[in-house]
């Protein structure tokens, strides 16, 4: 695959950048919006062969990212977090048009938890359920893009749940809550546990991750997945089958 990595020089786009080369890919462009270090500062700028695009880069540049891919006829794997629901409507506007493979995380095994997270929320409908995630101090977005893909799993199968992020005060919990809780200290890479609790017992899932290039990997994982697919907005789900 010619891939374009657009967000080239943050800690994502390097990872990527890394990874497409080390499995023998070819790295069309780079492209990071400082303009350093032999990158392209605009996607526009670059008008060589490609097959898809891979973006980390910020989520503000999601109406530029639509209007380079559809003008290119070229896929789209969205992997940044944080979009606001006008910047995610221009991500469903060029779905309409390119294929877009966007997940809120890129991992894998993130896809198999909010798949369980799923089973477990239907099996045990009446439980309380609490959702707790940790990342490094920089990260800007609270609660992570993945809390809230794994509150949405249990949503599915409970419409009427409303999501409590953090929770102070004196008052009870509600039986429709969903606590959502956001950590963000030292180095952590990602953690995301689901907790299920009932009057007599407690199931937990959770997912660890340990390497930055998990998320390296799915997102050349859904690039290779997404070449030849027809325009339209695909997930992990549709990864996993």
């Amino acid at each position: 695959m010619n891939i374009i990595v657009n967000g080239a020089l943050g800690r994502m786009g390097q990872e990527v950048c890394r990874l497409v080369q080390e499995e023998g890919h070819t790295l069309a462009a780079r492209v990071d919006r400082s303009g350093t270090d032999g990158c392209y500062a605009h996607l526009a700028d670059y008008t060589g062969p490609a097959d898809v695009v891979i973006d980390f880069s910020n989520h503000a540049c999601a109406g530029e990212l639509m209007a380079y891919c559809v003008g290119r006829n070229l896929p789209l794997v969205a992997a940044t977090t944080g979009y606001t629901e006008e910047e995610f409507q221009a991500i469903r506007a060029g779905a309409e048009k390119v294929p877009v493979f966007q997940s809120y995380n890129m991992s894998i095994g993130v896809a198999l938890l909010a798949r369980l997270v799923g089973q477990a929320a239907a099996i045990f409908g009446g439980c309380d359920v609490e959702i707790v995630e940790a990342h490094h101090n920089r990260k800007a977005d609270a609660p992570s893009g993945t809390a809230l893909l794994l509150a949405d799993a249990v949503k599915a199968h409970r419409p009427d749940a409303e999501y409590v992020f953090g929770r102070h005060g004196h008052h009870k919990r509600q039986p429709n809550e969903i606590g959502i809780h956001s950590l963000r200290m030292g180095n952590v890479v990602g953690e995301h546990e689901v907790i299920f609790s009932t009057d007599s017992q407690t199931i937990t899932l959770k997912h660890q991750a340990h390497d930055r290039a998990l998320f390296a990997e799915g997102a050349l994982t859904a690039a290779a997945f997404l070449v030849g697919k027809p325009a339209g907005l695909y997930h992990m789900d549709d990864l996993l089958g």
